[in-house]
């Protein structure tokens, strides 16, 4: 890291494709290597839905910031948020309550660099360098505490970032450290990439070479992350069929992202 808090050029791995910027590639965006663009079109080729797939999954995480602000909560913390792409979650959210205040956190630190020049010196929205792998660490990151108050209801958004954690990481284990650093009244909002509606074992090949697998679950599965949530209506469903606010782009239903939003009560 440099003096000035920013990131050395060489800090940045570009030699192995990164989740955030193939994402990034995907939905047509910039911020990517020619690595990513290799590893985009190879998940594509093995996977033909992928790029109607992830602009469904962002409208998702978007109808969904409106459902949680709607219900009232004004914090949410977003791990694993990838590169910054517009209207993101404090733009949905601040247009319907301009006091919401959002920590991002990524393990990237060209996200992290991109992150923070989009939002410049913003005193309700930060965004932090840590790994969803030290849940811990998340939560006592000083930039999140500045930023989340565990004491009051917080949003806690791990969109399409569970699924690089291996079995072997124990990703139950670290959603729960982070549900049971949330207080009543918070929620989850959560999608996760299946194999349930095709046999998908090509696309999680495309990520063997990359700075994190993919590991496909089943519905019961990913229903084990919302261990201690009330899961609200329609429940865990694919991506496209959570509160549609608009038809669902045609193939929808070959979409294999799961995507629920629960709320932990008392």
């Amino acid at each position: 890291m440099g003096q000035d808090g920013g990131f050395l050029a060489e800090e940045i791995d570009t030699s192995r494709p990164h989740p955030a910027r193939i994402y990034d590639y995907l939905l047509g965006g910039k911020d990517n290597y020619e690595v990513d663009r290799r590893a985009g079109d190879e998940l594509a080729a093995a996977a033909p839905e992928v790029r109607i797939g992830v602009r469904a999954n962002r409208d998702f995480m978007r109808r969904a910031v409106r459902h949680v602000v709607g219900s009232g909560v004004r914090q949410i913390l977003d791990i694993g948020t990838g590169l910054p792409t517009s209207p993101n979650v404090h733009e949905t959210a601040h247009a319907l309550a301009p006091d919401v205040r959002v920590a991002y956190v990524d393990n990237d630190p060209i996200v992290n660099t991109h992150a923070g020049a989009l939002l410049g010196g913003s005193g309700t929205t930060s965004t932090v360098l840590a790994d969803l792998r030290d849940p811990r660490a998340v939560i006592d990151h000083p930039d999140v505490r500045r930023t989340i108050d565990f004491d009051r209801p917080v949003a806690l958004f791990l969109v399409a970032i569970v699924h690089f954690l291996t079995d072997a990481e124990e990703p139950e284990r670290i959603v729960a450290t982070l549900r049971d650093a949330l207080p009543v009244g918070s929620f989850l909002v959560l999608s996760h990439a299946t194999s349930d509606f095709a046999d998908r074992r090509d696309a999680e090949a495309v990520y063997n070479q990359a700075t994190a697998t993919l590991n496909l679950r089943s519905k019961p599965e990913v229903m084990r992350f919302f261990d201690g949530f009330e899961v609200v209506e329609p429940g865990l469903v694919q991506v496209p069929f959570w509160r549609p606010d608009a038809p669902s782009p045609e193939g929808s239903d070959a979409i294999g992202i799961y995507g629920g939003v629960a709320r932990k009560s008392g």
